[in-house]
């Protein structure tokens, strides 16, 4: 059916910016915390942030909400994008990024092909090289990112989804999630011929984007793309449960898995080990492992400080 979609297009440019038209209901349901979000400043923008707080505190939650565009991806939205992730980046009380959209049916649509029409070439290559590198901020985060996949992620959509740790997606059939490019006869841009094979093998990442084809939340999860598939319409709680398990361990170690993962399996073995040991010496004259060793030894729990 998803192929007969494609298929009946007639613009198929909305493929991309305007894949899946959300009804005018209630938006995404997300199951409240026990924690209240911190006050924010979001009106009028696509991308902003909230930080939970009681039990929650050091859970940033990254928010999309551009409804009318279904959160495609345009130069205002970027720019918010890249503004977040930097004050992210340098936040020691950040612990875990939540990435959600409060927009029904769509996480992110990819490029908003209606502003990218009104560009001409030069401002093509300057906004591509921003959107690649507002990307590139995403992955290189120092903190873990989960993903939350409650609507249609297409193109540069699931390419961001790609720069995070771990991926959710929810049970409503309006998750759609693929790399689509080669139906307008271009490639995906931004990242997503690199970081898709990585994850999930070469063969299957080739079969996916060769046909343009587009999963489900469970399609997804089951070859590799999504590491939860919930029946339930959002994955915004199986997230936070997610992000709940990692907020009381150390973060300084948690910064130096990451960094262990991410850049010592781009080597061969050896110099992969060396890389890891390297991460652990950093650790070795914290406060924090001090302090796990003698929360072990008091039989009590550790209070990390990320110092």
């Amino acid at each position: 059916m998803l192929r007969t979609f494609l298929a009946r297009s007639s613009q198929p440019q909305r493929i991309l910016a305007r894949a899946i038209v959300p009804s005018t209901s209630s938006g995404i349901r997300f199951i409240a915390t026990t924690s209240k979000p911190a006050p924010t400043n979001s009106e009028g923008k696509d991308c902003y942030l909230e930080r939970l707080t009681g039990d929650d505190q050091g859970i940033a939650v990254l928010n999309f909400n551009r409804p009318k565009a279904f959160n495609a991806l345009s130069r205002k939205f970027v720019g918010e994008f890249r503004e977040a992730l930097q004050e992210l980046r340098y936040d020691n009380d950040a612990r875990v990024v939540i990435i959600r959209s409060l927009v029904e049916g769509a996480f992110c649509a990819g490029a908003d092909l209606r502003e990218r029409s009104t560009m001409n070439m030069i401002e093509v290559r300057q906004f591509l090289t921003s959107l690649r590198d507002s990307f590139r901020e995403l992955e290189t985060l120092p903190i873990p990112t989960i993903a939350v996949i409650d609507g249609a992620a297409l193109g540069g959509g699931l390419e961001m989804a790609l720069c995070c740790d771990m991926r959710v997606g929810g049970g409503n059939k309006k998750v759609k999630i693929g790399l689509v490019e080669t139906k307008l006869a271009i490639i995906p841009g931004a990242g997503g011929t690199q970081r898709l094979p990585r994850l999930i093998g070469i063969p299957k990442a080739k079969e996916l984007i060769y046909s343009s084809k587009i999963l489900n939340s469970a399609a997804a999860k089951e070859i590799g793309i999504l590491n939860h598939a919930v029946t339930e319409e959002s994955g915004y709680n199986k997230a936070l449960e997610v992000a709940r398990e990692i907020l009381p361990m150390g973060p300084l170690a948690i910064r130096m898995a990451k960094s262990a993962i991410d850049k010592g399996t781009q080597f061969e073995i050896d110099s992969g080990l060396e890389y890891e040991q390297a991460c652990y010496a950093q650790i070795m004259p914290s406060e924090d492992r001090l302090e796990g060793l003698a929360s072990f030894r008091e039989k009590r729990k550790p209070v990390y400080k990320g110092k």
